[in-house]
């Protein structure tokens, strides 16, 4: 499951967002209870949870569900924001291999100054087998700012670069991966395409084009080449990248002219290149999209927007199955999405008088998916 369940301060701070709803159902002591009981229901094997306030996570949250049976790793955004993310998995069915948390923010890059973060966990399904798969879980909230999609696609790469050297094994290849989040980007918007295409050329792209949430660029300015500058440590392939010159404790001066050549020409060729990519092939567990009418599903819904921000992507071999886009198979050691929880549409949540409501506890819905691990 991956859900974003509404910190209580950021409601308070947009209440503008909620003036459709009765006041009562916006109070924390009415919404926890109901989202609580959406968790029970559902009874997920593993939850990504986005906009988890910190103190309500460590009297409330974390409690009720280590009781229903979950381990639960959470990672607060830095700076002085009060929420983060969490990932909680039922113990009786994974063990922890590792936590990795990721900080968006960075000191020393001038274009990373938000506070935004993700966790990455490898977790080892408890199955009687000796050589049981592993499965790489990532949970992120994304930068909301529409105007800043350089922001945005450089957390992704960052998210991505962690994912990459988490899920990597021993033979080359990656383990079976699931990336949940609130992206903040739209179907079909730049940043959801390079996710699922694996590349995106960026030229000419405004920045404030590339998650899609508004449709006006008036006097944008275009993406950079680079977006991000080399100092952060992550190539155009969303990798971290191994240091160029070698780990000797040199002053400058004794550096030899052609090794300072090579750094300088490696730095000029990356610098040109305006395509990004990485080396999942991620498919979406939604289609964003109902089949019989093409209306579109949607994930949150508050007096601004109603649109699809949340996504489950998922590693799969995409294969042509008598030419149609989509199908999917699943390797051995590969997933399968057996079913997932039907998404509405905007005009359904207006039905119910919109999101939070009485039922509903967050301005976002919770998104399922089920899979067979091929072992």
């Amino acid at each position: 499951m991956s859900y974003n369940i509404l910190s209580q301060d950021l409601l308070e701070d947009n209440s503008h967002l909620y003036r459709h709803c009765r006041r009562p159902v916006l109070h924390w002591s009415f919404r926890f209870p109901n989202i609580l009981k959406e968790i029970k229901h559902f009874d997920a094997d593993v939850l990504c949870l986005q906009e988890v306030q910190e103190d309500h996570y460590g009297a409330e949250i974390r409690p009720s569900l280590e009781s229903l049976g979950y381990h639960c790793e959470y990672k607060m955004r830095t700076g002085r924001k009060p929420d983060g993310c969490a990932i909680c998995f039922k113990h009786s069915k994974f063990s922890l291999l590792s936590v990795n948390p990721v900080e968006f923010y960075r000191r020393d890059v001038p274009l990373l100054d938000r506070d935004n973060v993700g966790l990455v966990l490898l977790l080892q399904p408890r199955v009687p087998r000796a050589a049981s798969p592993v499965v790489c879980v990532a949970n992120t909230h994304l930068l909301y700012n529409p105007r800043r999609g350089d922001i945005k696609l450089t957390q992704l790469a960052m998210l991505l670069a962690e994912i990459s050297s988490v899920a990597h094994q021993k033979d080359g290849s990656f383990c079976p991966i699931i990336m949940c989040g609130d992206f903040n980007s739209v179907p079909g918007s730049p940043l959801y395409s390079f996710i699922k295409e694996g590349k995106l050329n960026y030229e000419g792209l405004a920045i404030g084009k590339v998650s899609g949430q508004e449709q006006s660029s008036r006097g944008q300015r275009i993406l950079s080449i680079p977006i991000w500058p080399p100092n952060l440590g992550i190539s155009q392939n969303c990798v971290y990248e191994v240091q160029q010159l070698p780990k000797v404790e040199k002053t400058d001066s004794d550096l030899t002219q052609t090794e300072l050549d090579k750094t300088e020409v490696l730095v000029t060729a990356e610098k040109l290149s305006s395509n990004l990519q990485h080396h999942f092939s991620l498919s979406s567990v939604y289609s964003h999209y109902f089949p019989d009418t093409g209306i579109p599903e949607v994930t949150t819904c508050h007096s601004r927007s109603a649109i699809t921000v949340d996504y489950i992507f998922y590693s799969a071999e995409k294969e042509d199955v008598a030419g149609q886009p989509g199908a999917e198979v699943a390797l051995v050691g590969g997933l399968k999405l057996l079913a997932r929880l039907s998404l509405l549409t905007e005009q359904d949540l207006w039905t119910v008088n919109g999101l939070p409501n009485e039922n509903n506890s967050s301005d976002h819905l919770p998104l399922l998916a089920k899979f067979r691990l091929e072992l």
